[in-house]
């Protein structure tokens, strides 16, 4: 006996199987037990089954089974909603944990005293959030030729310590000699082994392996702009401050001293 094609067909032509939809259980989400009817809130979960309260007041467990559950009159499977991954600490550009948002303070007594305006915008692009934090300001003293009087004028004590961030502080220089002749426990001089604060940004922020060679006894801003080509250091510092996102964009030796220099103007009074 042959059968017909239709027959055959009809074979091979299997209803697609049907897939239940599934649903994260969340409280406060209003479903029915398909099996029994009970219909009500969800509002708890226990050893893989959900706790639902009608509206009143009774509760019933039933467990979290492939289409067990009715969904707006839909038949759905509910699944226990993942515990969400803690949140990561936002950080700083410094690399600090972010603070919450807190009023403005009074700033501190104590203060941290930068060569330039170029040195006080690096700090406030990296370290501004601790320093806001901690309520220090950064002030810029256009040089440090007259440092020992001026920390004298200042007047630093237990509750009033002055940090300065010196530029080419190394030995034999006229900065190591200045920075010598501060002699105040209050007070905290660190600095870097580079000529200007330009030089510890890593090269790598503008595309370079390294920073031009400038003479020794030139001045090295000019011998830098010259070198590249640019004519306008005011546009070319912009530039280069723009590309600084965190300290992993600036040189150990000046990173390290600028927390030295925050971890002892915040030390608090003896």
């Amino acid at each position: 006996m042959r059968y017909s094609d239709d027959v055959l067909d009809s074979f091979d032509r299997r209803k697609p199987r049907r897939v239940t939809p599934e649903h994260d259980a969340e409280l406060g989400m209003v479903v029915e037990d398909a099996g029994s009817g009970f219909c009500g809130e969800i509002v708890g979960f226990e050893y893989g089954a959900v706790t639902l309260e009608d509206r009143h007041g009774r509760r019933r467990h039933f467990p979290l089974e492939p289409a067990a559950f009715l969904l707006d009159g839909t038949v759905v499977t509910l699944r226990r909603p993942q515990a969400a991954a803690p949140a990561q600490p936002r950080r700083t550009a410094s690399g600090s944990v972010a603070a919450a948002p807190t009023r403005a303070q009074v700033a501190r007594a104590g203060r941290i005293w930068v060569e330039g305006l170029h040195d006080a915008e690096l700090l406030e692009r990296i370290w501004g959030d601790d320093l806001r934090a901690e309520a220090v300001v950064v002030e810029p003293l256009h040089g440090v030729d007259d440092l020992p009087a001026a920390v004298r004028e200042f007047a630093p004590g237990p509750g009033r310590r002055l940090g300065v961030l010196v530029d080419h502080l190394v030995s034999g220089t006229k900065e190591a000699r200045l920075a010598k002749a501060v002699d105040s426990p209050y007070a905290l001089i660190a600095g870097h082994p580079y000529v200007d604060v330009w030089q510890a940004v890593k090269p790598s922020r503008l595309g370079m392996e390294e920073w031009p060679v400038v003479p020794y006894g030139h001045p090295w801003k000019e011998g830098i702009c010259a070198a590249l080509g640019v004519t306008e250091p005011a546009l070319f510092w912009r530039r280069l401050l723009s590309r600084v996102d965190s300290y992993h964009d600036l040189e150990t030796p000046l990173v390290n001293s600028v927390e030295r220099l925050i971890d002892f103007v915040t030390t608090p009074s003896e």
